[in-house]
């Protein structure tokens, strides 16, 4: 009778984090191990599942307690299926003024869902590829960190847009 009841509480917490997240199209991490190297390249191949409907686009990060700044500059690129390709430099806000970090989490570890594009329209039929590298600096300072510490993994979310 126990393993039952337990049974039907984990198949309904399992339906409850799959619902929720019924807009998700495509959503994966890559790990950073150690530090972020400016140099250090990280891509996403996806295949839109049509080219009509518009989506949105995230960047997810995970940083922890290593992390030692309030926002993240990035560089997005999104390499489109027949050659065409736009970047875009990005920046984010990662801590409140009082050095709390944004995002979710319950441990030192936080999970960011960062906006990339809005209602956009994935139009090429094909293979996409998107590039995200880190572009940090530090105040004052003209060369960018070499090594970011703290970012954990790097991820990238295709969804479709919520209709409530």
């Amino acid at each position: 009778m126990q393993n039952s009841s337990a049974i039907l509480v984990l198949l309904g917490l399992f339906f409850v984090m799959t619902s929720c997240d019924s807009n998700q199209m495509f959503d994966t991490y890559k790990s950073v191990p150690g530090s972020w190297n400016k140099e250090q390249v990280v891509e996403f191949n996806f295949t839109p599942p049509d080219t009509t409907n518009a989506y949105n686009l995230f960047i997810n990060v995970r940083n922890d307690d290593a992390y030692k700044y309030s926002n993240l500059f990035l560089i997005v690129g999104m390499e489109f299926p027949h050659g065409k390709t736009i970047t875009d430099t990005l920046e984010y806000k990662m801590a409140k003024p009082n050095g709390e970090f944004l995002g979710e989490g319950f441990n030192s570890i936080k999970e960011n869902k960062l906006w990339y594009k809005e209602g956009f329209i994935l139009n090429e039929s094909g293979t996409y590829t998107v590039s995200i590298q880190q572009a940090m600096r530090e105040s004052g300072k003209v060369n960018g960190v070499t090594n970011l510490e703290g970012i954990t993994d790097v991820g990238f979310r295709i969804e479709k847009p919520s209709t409530h």
